[in-house]
């Protein structure tokens, strides 16, 4: 699934000329366990003398690593949403890799008709990245910081392809959060 949970088409029975419906689609990939990641990047201001910006994040299980030289990271984000158009301008974000605890923080950046994002890292340990300026979750097993290299449209969905900058291990010792039959789950 490219982002959980919900991202459910408005006639979810509906086929393609190929044949497969929307249906048949997602329960298929929802067989498919992924990784749990919170991608984040920083909005600067409208105007130097503005406000300082905002924080945006989403969480995401269509999240892989493309190359090793160079090293690469591609993400899917529905076209058309708010970290997809900002990315579309700003060509430095962070990716944090979520442990089993921070269920909590995969939720809130996924709800549907959420809060604001500055309301989401209210209470989010987080330090900014010194290459991207984009928030990294304290405790993640893996944090990265990128560099958008290239943008594919793909269906509902954009492919961005980016250059890990840096890359830290803040808890490298933690479990990972999956997602698997719309849930999020624990290994073991």
């Amino acid at each position: 699934m490219p982002n959980p949970p919900g991202d459910a088409p408005a006639d979810s029975t509906a086929g393609h000329p190929e044949g497969v419906t929307h249906d048949e689609f997602r329960a298929a990939m929802a067989r498919l366990a992924a990784g749990v990641v919170l991608v984040t990047a920083h909005e600067p201001p409208l105007s130097p003398h503005g406000p300082r910006g905002e924080d945006v994040g989403m969480t995401a299980t269509a999240f892989l690593s493309v190359s090793l030289d160079p090293p690469l990271v591609l993400v899917s984000l529905r076209e058309g949403s708010r970290m997809d158009d900002l990315l579309e301008e700003q060509p430095h974000w962070a990716v944090s890799v979520l442990t089993e605890s921070q269920r909590h923080i995969a939720g809130r950046f996924a709800m549907k008709g959420r809060i604001s994002d500055r309301l989401l890292f209210e209470d989010i340990p987080y330090v900014r990245g010194e290459v991207s300026g984009s928030p990294l979750v304290g405790g993640a097993l893996a944090t990265l910081e990128c560099r958008t290299e290239q943008r594919v449209a793909a269906g509902d969905h954009t492919l961005v392809i980016g250059r890990v900058l840096r890359a830290d291990l803040p808890s490298p010792d933690g479990a990972p959060l999956a997602y698997f039959r719309g849930r999020y789950r624990t290994l073991g």
